[in-house]
């Protein structure tokens, strides 16, 4: 008999499946070890893993670069 073929979960991330892997590392920019802790910490739903991907790359531009203090010159007049 034919069957069909199981068709994925449409909103759950598939670590096994490579092509999965990889659109969702290009759509939300992150690299293999990024993808792998945040769905080690929040598990596999995409709408989730793409909330934790936005919330840390907001939190890697609101932090303030570190630049020295300048010395403050007295007023001249």
């Amino acid at each position: 008999m034919r069957r069909p073929k199981p068709q994925p979960i449409r909103n759950k991330l598939d670590l096994t499946d490579r092509t999965q892997v990889r659109l969702i590392k290009k759509r939300l920019g992150l690299s293999d070890a990024e993808l792998i802790t945040i769905v080690g910490r929040i598990g596999n739903s995409i709408p989730a893993i793409g909330k934790e991907a936005a919330l840390q790359r907001a939190s890697a531009l609101s932090k303030p670069a570190d630049v020295a203090p300048v010395p403050a010159t007295a007023p001249t007049s």
